[in-house]
């Protein structure tokens, strides 16, 4: 099948700080000063569980970030349609994810139903096959088709498959650890037997036990994921019969891109700004403090929705620069970062202005001024990497912020377009859901729990971060 490979401004933007990470690894591997803190940090019990939640979050987000476009149904030749001229191609985006999902997503239902349901939660108006027309809980065109019958057959097909699901998981988990056990006694020289008995009894610098603890969760659950969601609607449905569970893991993507992007925007701001007005000081300390004064005296929900109204009327008259509605959503999504991060520098900023008012008093910095060495170098050299340890830690802080920000802003009406997928946007549905009588919970809580997993493992994350990162906490 012809596929068009899509690249929005956010997957751009996503790949450019997977690039920097991953130079910035290579570049730090060699220097003990930059790698200490990290190695304290994976000895951290907390520290590694939460960073492999984390990197699991991270690749759903990666792969829901590879979009692409398919051919249309009377194209899919492609040697015929070169002849005849130009491939049209689907206005759908999809991405890896949704491949992986497979008919996850398009097993559509008319409305709501609970978790594990195979009728629909409200009656309908069904006509029987003699005329005569009932108002009944109508059986679900996906959710256990499977069963023939489901009042007796639905608890035991469950439990089986939870079973199947939670033994594959095991056994793909056995694997992974019985390599991971071999790698690691043949690099440093033990025996099998001796190896694991480290690990069990956590002898070793790394906390192996709690790290493959986790893993063995993760994977369970992926296994109990893959084999009960092709089946069930195991969170439930919304209102127009969408898989909340489909809903949840499509909008994981949202929250990583506010946590980061918006990192990435605003560090440089408050980097330049900050060392800038507490070493040069004079005019520049006063531009500056003016200046993030000013900005933090605007409220920020305002000016926010002042801005993405301005956006919203911005695509409206220019609808011939969106090919696609998810090159629209993704322009939104990108100005809400862009604003997100101007707005959110300041309190960085204030910080790196105090440090380094401190630093530049300290005797390695006179000297360095004594010798002649240049204001640019200072900062470059001597108080940029002092002030790095503030800088991850308060990044770090911030990511659980910002993803609680997009779940308000989108509820409040003034966070992603309503078509694209956001933990905001099913806790903004699923505030009219909680009114009704019986009362849908399942969308709500589903947003709930993913987010409360993401922000959870990275405060973790980021304790473990601080205390390795602060001179004053480090060891």
């Amino acid at each position: 099948m012809s596929l068009m490979p899509v690249l929005l401004w956010t997957d751009a933007l996503i790949f450019f700080l997977v690039l920097v990470v991953v130079g910035a690894v290579f570049y730090a591997r060699d220097k003990e000063h930059l790698t200490a803190p990290w190695r304290q940090v994976m000895r951290s019990r907390m520290g590694v569980a939460s960073m492999l939640v984390l990197l699991v979050y991270v690749c759903i987000g990666l792969l829901d970030s590879m979009h692409f476009r398919k051919a249309l149904p009377n194209q899919v030749n492609v040697n015929e349609v070169s002849k005849a001229g130009e491939v049209h191609y689907s206005s759908e985006v999809l991405s890896v994810l949704d491949v992986l999902m497979g008919s996850i997503k398009t097993k559509v239902e008319t409305t709501y139903s609970a978790p594990f349901a195979t009728h629909a939660f409200a009656r309908e108006m069904v006509q029987l096959p003699d005329g005569q027309q009932l108002r009944i809980y109508p059986r679900l065109k996906y959710g256990g088709a499977h069963l023939d019958n489901p009042e007796t057959d639905r608890f035991a097909d469950i439990a089986s498959s939870s079973v199947l699901a939670v033994l594959l998981g095991l056994f793909a988990w056995l694997v992974f650890a019985s390599l991971l056990v071999a790698w690691l006694a043949k690099r440093q020289s033990v025996s099998f037997n001796e190896m694991l008995a480290s690990m069990l009894k956590g002898r070793t610098d790394i906390p192996w036990r709690v790290l493959l603890l986790t893993l063995g969760i993760v994977i369970v659950l992926l296994c109990w994921f893959a084999l009960l969601g092709p089946k069930y609607h195991i969170l439930g449905t919304d209102k127009v019969g969408q898989d909340v569970f489909y809903l949840s893991m499509k909008s994981v993507r949202t929250g990583l891109m506010i946590g980061t992007l918006t990192t990435l925007v605003m560090l440089p701001f408050a980097i330049m700004l900050g060392i800038m007005a507490g070493y040069l000081r004079g005019w520049v300390d006063d531009v500056v403090q003016y200046l993030y004064t000013t900005l933090s005296s605007i409220p920020g929900v305002l000016l926010i929705a002042a801005a993405v109204l301005m956006l919203q009327v911005y695509i409206a008259n220019h609808p011939e620069m969106f090919e696609t509605d998810a090159a629209r959503a993704d322009m939104r999504l990108l100005f809400l970062i862009v604003i997100l991060g101007i707005t959110s520098w300041t309190g960085l900023c204030r910080i790196l202005r105090g440090e380094a008012m401190k630093l530049r008093e300290m005797d390695y910095i006179e000297a360095a001024v004594a010798f002649g060495v240049g204001k640019g170098k200072i900062i470059t050299r001597h108080i940029l990497p002092n002030v790095m340890h503030i800088v991850m830690i308060t990044v770090v802080l911030d990511f659980s912020g910002l993803v609680l920000a997009e779940a308000v802003l989108s509820y409040v009406g003034v966070g992603v377009d309503p078509s694209m997928h956001s933990w905001g946007n099913m806790i903004n549905g699923a505030r009219l859901e909680m009114a009704r009588e019986p009362m849908v919970w399942w969308s709500l809580l589903a947003a709930f729990i993913f987010m409360f997993v993401l922000v959870l493992a990275a405060n973790l994350f980021s304790d473990a971060v601080r205390d390795a990162f602060d001179p004053r906490l480090r060891k």
